[in-house]
């Protein structure tokens, strides 16, 4: 029990002298390594800053290359989408055109058709067919064959409208989308270290599944440029195209409405000149029967008692008829080498 009480040890003034020469030891190999903890960690901040302005300095760069690109390919949309937009209104507007030209030569087609329904009236020897006939049927089918292309034309310009809308409801998509980009980029170029509500995401750099490459970016508003190009081309195409179709079918028709005129009119004066001969011929052949009935009637009241024969005898037999009515020579003839007497008369 005594033992127990005893007080502690105590040390001498080397062992003291040593046991804190040894603590500072610690102590200064301790704050040594925490100076170059200190140093190290600055060091790395440093560094990290360094490379982070850089890092920002490259985007920046970046983003300022992508507002570049993003603003091209925007306004090389726009352009081309008001270019179409432009070509697809001229091509209504040459729709309507053609539309208007199908309906004009309904008229002209009906007028042909009913002129040769009315020459199938003509009668006999006159239902010939001549040079008028031969150029109304080839009218009639000028004015068809005319109207076949221009509904083909049609169709072609409808569809080519069809197809220029389709691009420009692409060019239109890919304008959104352009517009969102820019808009989002444009938001992230202004933003800095100084900048409000800034805090550390940790997904901020993960790359979404469904996005694409640069390469694809480019390949997607390129192909839609270029498809745009080609229907605006195939529609100034088109565009020249009616303008000749309408013009050379208006001209052909022109060209044959003429002839057909020049036709008419000469069968008209051949017929004119037909109808006049057989007027004046009628009229020679009425003219040589008049004077024989005239002198006839005259010679038989300057004879009504004849030096021969009995008078009621010699009338009943210049009552005769045409057909058995002779020159005989019961009664005498007149000066003029000619019986005296009537075609037709009572019978005897």
């Amino acid at each position: 029990m005594a033992k127990l009480l005893q007080p502690p040890p105590k040390f001498l003034p080397s062992e003291w002298h040593i046991a804190n020469k040894n603590q500072y030891h610690r102590a200064d190999a301790q704050r040594s390594r925490s100076e170059r903890l200190v140093a190290e960690s600055q060091r790395l901040v440093d560094e990290i800053e360094k490379t982070t302005r850089k890092s920002q300095s490259d985007v920046n760069k970046k983003l300022e290359q992508r507002l570049e690109e993003v603003q091209f390919w925007k306004k090389e949309l726009e352009d081309k989408l008001e270019q179409l937009v432009n070509v697809t209104d001229d091509l209504l507007i040459y729709k309507i055109r053609l539309e208007k030209a199908l309906e004009t030569l309904k008229e002209p087609l009906h007028i042909t058709e009913t002129c040769l329904a009315y020459r199938e009236k003509r009668i006999g020897i006159d239902l010939v067919h001549d040079t008028v006939e031969h150029e109304l049927i080839k009218e009639a089918e000028i004015i068809r064959g005319i109207m076949a292309l221009l509904t083909r034309t049609l169709e072609e310009a409808s569809e080519q409208i069809r197809m220029n809308r389709s691009a420009k409801y692409n060019l239109e998509k890919d304008l959104k989308d352009k517009f969102v980009a820019l808009t989002i980029d444009d938001i992230c170029f202004s933003l800095n270290n100084n900048s409000p509500n800034i805090r550390y995401s940790e997904n901020a750099v993960r790359i979404e599944p469904n996005s694409v490459s640069l390469e694809d970016w480019l390949d997607f508003s390129s192909t839609n440029v270029e498809k745009a190009d080609k229907q605006r081309n195939n529609s100034l195409t088109l565009k020249a195209l009616v303008d000749r179709i309408l013009s050379q079918t208006a001209n052909d028709l022109r060209k044959q409405c003429d002839v057909v005129d020049t036709a008419f009119k000469n069968g008209l004066k051949d017929t004119k000149d037909a109808r006049d001969k057989l007027a004046d011929h009628l009229a020679k052949i009425e003219g040589n029967f008049s004077p024989s009935s005239g002198r006839a009637e005259r010679a038989a009241s300057q004879t009504a008692c004849p030096a021969g024969g009995d008078p009621g005898q010699r009338e009943h037999h210049l009552y005769r008829r045409s057909a058995v009515y002779a020159d005989e020579e019961i009664h005498p003839t007149s000066g003029w080498g000619r019986p005296w007497g009537l075609g037709w008369g009572p019978p005897p």
